[in-house]
């Protein structure tokens, strides 16, 4: 049974493993295939402005809330240790958090998954930044943000103030997020709202034809 949720799970992330840029970042959402998942979430939205209140279990077991950073810009990754480009954009989340932690930005780990695996990879890995877990209640997490289940990896950026300024479906590059974590930057100077943030970040990520590794 176990087996057969990893078997059918991995086929979301598989059909993400490449990057779309969401929520303003290009012109229109751009749908992703779909494929079954063992824990059904609520049908999908329009993504919010802010970034949703929602509640996970961390690594020690205890119920925490994605809104116990007030005033950081936060980075939330939803990820798996099932999912391959998952494992890979790791050891990049771990330097945006630490070149990036003293300037106010904090990241988030949100993973899918099953908690004694999760334990089990970052007691192997190992994570400069906060892990919550949820089986179900981790893509009902998701679905708030409009995705359904599209697909991992899935990371939220927001400012200071919470208010979403990208969305990101697939695996994170350095050049893509210093791109993003330039646009929140300037939404927290003031200089840009979060919509113009969006709009000069999707013309800045155009001029990527490639993506560094």
């Amino acid at each position: 049974m176990r087996t057969s949720a990893y078997a059918l799970i991995a086929l979301i992330a598989a059909a993400a493993g490449f990057g779309i840029y969401r929520y303003g970042v290009e012109p229109q959402l751009v749908s992703a295939p779909q494929a079954p998942s063992p824990f059904e979430p609520p049908s999908s939205s329009e993504p919010p402005e802010i970034l949703p209140d929602f509640t996970l279990a961390d690594l020690e077991g205890a119920p925490r809330s994605i809104r116990s950073w007030p005033g950081k810009s936060m980075i939330v990754n939803f990820w798996a240790t099932w999912c391959a480009p998952c494992r890979r954009e790791i050891p990049l989340l771990k330097e945006i958090q630490h070149e990036y932690g003293d300037e106010g930005f904090q990241l988030v780990g949100v993973a899918v998954d099953f908690r004694e695996d999760v334990e089990s990879y970052l007691a192997e890995i190992g994570v400069n930044y906060p892990v919550l877990v949820g089986e179900q209640d981790g893509l009902e997490a998701v679905s708030q943000f409009g995705q359904g289940s599209l697909g991992l990896p899935f990371t939220v950026f927001t400012d200071n103030q919470h208010r979403i300024v990208a969305l990101h479906l697939g695996e994170l590059h350095r050049t893509q997020t210093e791109t993003l974590l330039e646009a929140v930057r300037r939404v927290n100077s003031g200089e840009l709202t979060p919509l113009a943030a969006r709009t000069e970040a999707a013309s800045e990520l155009a001029k990527l034809r490639t993506p560094d590794a």
